[in-house]
């Protein structure tokens, strides 16, 4: 069996495909944990503090079993996923358009991290993750709750983390996410056309296409300076993939704002969705962290209205 995150790879992907495969291996269950991609920077820490291998990259998956984490839509598969068997599904997001020929096992509950449920998982099935698996969820948890600190955060989460927190021997679960954030904000060598993939989810509304990629980092100073590079980067791909819109949030993770760089055929719409004003490219997002809760769900409204 192979546990596959979704494409542009994060934390909680990777961390929850690692932890799954983890379990399913205690129950004596053979599973390999994959990536469609190279893991963000984010990512690696979380795996150099593990001490953890990075799993294979797996773009291929046809005839396979495999159980998937961190999202439930095609588009977020490989392409040739729907040749795959999918034995199960572990998402926090909203339910996806992927369909079965076969009951599969579900976990899907509104909770900050997919690795939050996986952890679950764990103790329904009465198994404890080793220390260095507890430590890359914790890490997962962390990211996709901005510690503690996003709306999407709950008691679930918090108390998810704190006990993966013991088990992986780590005292101070605020300097560890402090240094976990340093090492995804450092964007200073980062690549335009890079930066603009990094976390990018394409989402679809009533027909139009929406590629929307987010930057959490400490500072959005760096961003800034890249801004021109990463629109003509925009501009590109808005034309290869015949995109509505496409989207960059920057959020700034410790003033928990955003500020948007998009490219669109109708860029008006899209803000005012979102209660803002486009000016130069840009729009302001003021208290706004999680794409989940507080973008896309507006998005959704306004364009299937």
């Amino acid at each position: 069996m192979i546990v596959l995150g979704h494409q542009n790879p994060d934390c909680d992907s990777l961390c929850s495909a690692i932890g799954l495969a983890s379990l399913f291996n205690k129950m004596g269950k053979s599973a390999t944990p994959a990536l469609q991609g190279e893991p963000n920077p984010e990512a690696l820490f979380l795996l150099e503090q593990s001490g953890l291998p990075q799993p294979e990259i797996r773009t291929e998956v046809a005839g396979e079993e495999i159980f998937i984490v961190d999202y439930s839509d095609w588009g977020q598969g490989t392409a040739d996923m729907k040749k795959a068997t999918i034995l199960g599904i572990v998402d926090h997001h909203k339910l996806g358009d992927i369909t079965t020929s076969t009951p599969l096992e579900c976990w899907i509950w509104p909770v900050g991290c997919s690795a939050t449920i996986v952890y679950n998982m764990y103790k329904f099935n009465n198994q404890v993750p080793d220390a260095a698996v507890a430590k890359m969820m914790m890490g997962a948890i962390i990211s996709d709750t901005v510690n503690f600190q996003g709306p999407t955060c709950t008691d679930i989460d918090i108390v998810a983390a704190n006990e993966l927190a013991a088990l992986a021997g780590v005292d101070d679960i605020q300097a560890f996410a402090e240094a976990q954030f340093e090492a995804k904000s450092d964007i200073k060598a980062v690549s335009a056309a890079e930066l603009i993939l990094r976390d990018q989810k394409v989402f679809e509304m009533a027909g139009e296409k929406l590629a929307i990629g987010q930057l959490e980092l400490t500072s959005l100073e760096t961003a800034f300076s890249k801004k021109d590079e990463m629109l003509v980067e925009m501009k590109k791909l808005q034309v290869e993939k015949d995109y509505h819109s496409t989207i960059v949030l920057l959020t700034d993770i410790n003033k928990l704002d955003t500020t948007a760089l998009i490219i669109s055929k109708d860029a008006d719409k899209v803000a005012t969705a979102l209660n803002s004003t486009v000016v130069d490219n840009m729009f302001e997002l003021p208290g706004v962290v999680s794409r989940k809760k507080q973008i896309i769900p507006f998005l959704q409204n306004s364009f299937e209205a």
